[in-house]
């Protein structure tokens, strides 16, 4: 399995949740929790409470901002004096987690919006047009498309093509990469997985997340080599490590590396 690099765990949550300022400061009801907000060391920050069976007061930190997880018998007061006693620690992740955050897909989905594709940001180039079709070059990524003001028609239009793309990528390099330690190239499909790049089973099958086409291509590399490594050691071992690095000379690098680019699984 290759999991999103991360010192702290990632929140479900889907929305940002920093504030600048305390107003508006009423508990809200979401599908995922209630959002409530706490000063801390000044600053004030929205956080989610997730209600779930366990003895003790939970917190996880990643893109989206902070989610709490308690008995329903915990108290919010409870909580709050526990997020006070660990407020340096969610400030400085919380912190970290804005470092790495990426807009790897438009907001708006408009001629000159910025989109990731093999590590390097594009301008999107909307054009009219009775055919379908997207070409990436070193500046844009340009979309012909016979509604290009229709936003959600483009939207669904680009991602199908990433999704596409990341297939048409990885799969030379899983095979390649295969064929130095097996005789059966494994079956290899995409995954939406939010909480790692990539995974391998038992029966050999790979599946790897859609949002590598997003990565610079040596990343992307290392995540490929990582999962077909498993192909032979399902565990993470010295000798699997070993393997890695046979695989791919200086894989150490690029798992560190592999950490700045952890939030576009978010």
């Amino acid at each position: 399995m290759m999991p999103a690099p991360s010192p702290v765990g990632t929140a479900p949550a889907r929305s940002p949740l920093r504030r600048n300022d305390a107003s508006d400061a009423r508990p809200r009801s979401t599908p995922d929790g209630q959002v409530r907000r706490i000063v801390l060391a000044g600053e004030a920050i929205d956080y989610r409470v997730v209600r779930a069976k366990r003895s003790s007061i939970g917190m996880n930190v990643g893109l989206a901002g902070l989610t709490v997880r308690a008995s329903r018998w915990v108290s919010i007061r409870e909580i709050e004096s526990t997020l006070a006693q660990h407020s340096e620690w969610i400030l400085r992740q919380l912190a970290w987690w804005q470092e790495r955050r990426r807009d790897v897909l438009p907001q708006a989905w408009k001629t000159g919006a910025p989109i990731l594709y093999q590590g390097r940001e594009l301008a999107l180039a909307l054009r009219p047009a009775h055919r379908k079709e997207i070409a990436a070059d070193l500046l844009n990524l340009t979309v012909l498309h016979p509604s290009p003001h229709d936003e959600e028609s483009i939207a669904a239009f680009v991602v199908h093509w990433l999704k596409d793309e990341a297939l048409r990528l990885a799969l030379p390099l899983v095979e390649a990469t295969a064929a130095r330690i097996t005789d059966s190239p494994p079956s290899v499909a995409l995954s939406n997985a939010r909480s790692e790049w990539g995974s391998c089973n038992r029966n050999g099958e790979i599946r790897l997340s859609w949002r590598l086409v997003h990565l610079p291509p040596r990343l992307a590399h290392y995540v490929v080599a990582h999962e077909v490594a498993h192909l032979v050691e399902l565990n993470h071992s010295p000798r699997f490590w070993a393997l890695v690095e046979t695989l791919f000379p200086g894989h150490a690098a690029a798992r560190r590396a592999l950490q700045d680019w952890t939030a576009l699984l978010e």
